[in-house]
């Protein structure tokens, strides 16, 4: 349960791949109803099923290289001719309206977002990033292998990057050793209230 009239945050979560991020952030969704994720933009079409919106905020490549010209984003990347982006305006609208707001990247974006919010002083404030990682790479291999996605040489280039990805843990708020689902969660939700009560974020006590 959210602590009353604490500041929102912003919740950064991120991981190497195969990590158990995606995971981790939709049980926080469940378990927090006060919590809320960021919406993407995308020129990419929508798919079967997703709303504009509610899965991605949909534009046109002229639109979004407008934004991105106007620097309306926080973050932007271009992914297999797609190009992705989040806009500063969405996270301070839900953080205005008392939202806690959850952000699943990863680690170039974690870093690059960090860098952009010093200059706004609304997100630096709400920012708490947390990196999740299996205790060890043969730990990663075997989740990238149970996940059945990917062909042997796909998974050691990504066992490479995600070597990569791992030695950059001191850049984060929060170091988060996967265990299991429930505990994960357990911990993840410590943190939440634990950064809820930090001084700086809470009231005046009524005296």
């Amino acid at each position: 349960m959210a602590r009353a009239n604490s500041t929102p945050l912003l919740i950064l979560i991120s991981a190497p791949s195969g990590g158990g991020k995606t995971t981790l952030c939709r049980q926080l969704l469940r378990a927090r109803r006060n919590m809320v994720r960021a919406v993407t933009c995308t020129t990419r079409p929508p798919r079967k099923g997703e709303r504009d919106g509610v899965d991605y905020y949909f534009l046109k490549a002229e639109d979004f290289l407008k934004r991105v010209q106007a620097g309306n984003f926080l973050e932007h990347a271009t992914v297999y001719g797609n190009s992705y982006g989040l806009l500063k305006s969405e996270l301070l609208a839900k953080l205005r309206a008392g939202k806690d707001v959850l952000l699943n990247v990863d680690v170039q974006g974690a870093a690059t977002i960090g860098q952009r919010a010093e200059d706004e002083p609304e997100l630096k404030r709400a920012l708490v990033t947390i990196f999740l990682t299996p205790g060890s790479l043969s730990e990663v291999e075997r989740r990238l292998e149970m996940r059945g996605a990917d062909s042997p040489s796909t998974i050691q280039k990504r066992l490479t990057f995600a070597k990569q990805e791992i030695a950059q843990w001191r850049h984060f708020d929060y170091l988060l050793r996967s265990t299991s689902k429930q505990e994960d969660l357990r911990r993840a939700l410590a943190i939440v209230e634990a950064e809820k009560m930090r001084v700086e974020r809470s009231p005046a006590p009524g005296l």
